[in-house]
């Protein structure tokens, strides 16, 4: 939301360098830009513009930033994140380096292996960081299956390289398809956007022969909401090869290291963040956004950048003759997960498993697809899944800031669960 016609300078102004405060009316304005909402992505966004030398201020109506990536105490002794855990694609772009989180006390922890999965009859698969070792490991418990995967990921590792470089640029429609059909190397563009139109709950049947491999892939890429028989969900599973690339990791002391290391670096460039400051309204005046109405007192900005929902902020925040006629036609969906934290007073257990490793792996708890299929067929009918299957995280066993020693931390997330139930109410199930 841009209020001048002109646009952002793209060069820092000398003059902003080293500001520890922002001064209310300076150049007109309180600030260059008002950013609403203290999740990672307006940090980020936040966070970028502060060092390039803009006046930045971000609001926050909760007692701390980070949104969904946010860590707190909720049983004394034992930190658990509020949201997401596991942090895989931010490592594969350049935000860390660029912004220097390190300095501002971001530590990211690697977990090798990535993911485990345990059978009921007491054996399991790992997949390691290195791909060589996971597909041989693969081949020797299973013949055949180690071939296939190597095969699985030599040929749509180019594709989900492309993938990841079209996420560092400008979205526009059937751009992916227009830059896939030009590029001169890499995949076979053509077979990859056949293949893309597919459900991913199909796409491995052409590699792997063995549901014990399967389906934990497949629930992997069933983390991003669709079920695996949904068409034009393939991508979901083809970027599964960037796991070996980029790894996955934790902050230590908790995802929530991350915003706070983002808000550090926003103060240190001369921004502002603030917390318990929710925003009522965007200021509207003459057809263009000129600020904000925050608890506390107006913010005039010159960009306001809202990093919060699009209902939030257009069907809430944005004066009512402002709002776009497109509004009561956006779907938000019925959720999908449910998550349970658990303090427990041992560590987590897999009989004949090295424990270390075990519990250092996210741990994907899914028989075969159709364990998937039959959860999401109960949510459709508006009821809990009744036989969900689980990721089961336990960070404890590289972080010990998260519990206290010899103790864990649980987290259980299942699929799929409707927000909304059919004749029933969550707080009477």
């Amino acid at each position: 939301m841009s209020p001048d016609a002109s646009p952002l300078p793209t060069s820092p102004r000398p003059e902003r360098h080293g500001v520890n405060r922002l001064r209310p009316g300076t150049a007109g304005r309180d600030v260059d830009v008002a950013v609403i909402g203290a999740g990672h992505n307006g940090l980020v966004a936040a966070a970028y513009l502060a060092k390039a030398g803009y006046r930045v201020a971000v609001y926050e109506k909760r007692h701390m930033v980070g949104g969904a990536v946010a860590t707190e105490e909720l049983v004394p002794g034992y930190r658990f994140d509020i949201g997401g855990s596991a942090h895989i694609l931010i490592r594969l772009t350049p935000v860390v380096e660029e912004l220097e989180l390190e300095r501002y006390g971001l530590e990211y922890l690697d977990l090798d292996p990535l993911f485990f999965a345990p059978f009921e009859d007491g054996a399991g698969v790992y997949f390691h960081r290195d791909a060589d070792r996971t597909a041989h490991e693969m081949e020797l418990m299973f013949p055949g299956q180690g071939t296939g995967y190597r095969r699985f990921l030599d040929d749509w590792l180019p594709f989900a390289r492309l993938v990841l470089e079209l996420f560092s640029t400008v979205p526009g429609p059937l751009q992916m398809g227009r830059k896939m059909l030009l590029r001169r190397s890499g995949p076979d563009m053509r077979r990859a956007l056949a293949t893309i139109s597919q459900p991913y709950g199909a796409v491995l049947d052409d590699y792997l022969s063995d549901e014990r491999i399967i389906a934990p892939m497949v629930w992997m890429a069933a983390q991003s909401g669709p079920p695996p028989t949904e068409a034009l969900t393939a991508p979901f599973l083809l970027w599964h090869p960037l796991y070996h690339e980029g790894g996955v990791a934790r902050p230590k002391g908790g995802s929530g290291q991350l915003t706070q290391a983002l808000a550090a670096c926003i103060r240190d460039h001369g921004g502002e963040v603030h917390v318990n400051a929710p925003v009522r309204s965007v200021v509207v005046e003459g057809g263009r956004v000129v600020g904000l109405d925050v608890e506390g007192g107006p913010v005039s900005a010159r960009c306001v950048l809202s990093a919060c929902h699009a209902l939030e902020t257009l069907g809430r925040l944005l004066p009512e003759d402002h709002r776009p006629d497109s509004l009561g036609r956006m779907r938000t969906g019925n959720g999908f997960g449910a998550v349970l934290r658990l303090a427990l007073d041992r560590p987590v257990e897999y009989p004949g498993h090295d424990g270390l490793a075990s519990r250092t792996a996210l741990q994907l708890l899914c028989r075969d697809r159709s364990q998937i299929a039959a959860a999401y067929g109960d949510y459709l009918r508006g009821r809990p899944a009744s036989d969900p299957p689980l990721v089961a995280m336990t960070f404890s066993a590289v972080d010990e800031t998260l519990a206290p020693p010899g103790h864990e931390v649980l987290w259980l997330w299942g699929q799929y669960f409707p927000r909304a139930l059919a004749g029933a109410a969550w707080p009477d199930v």
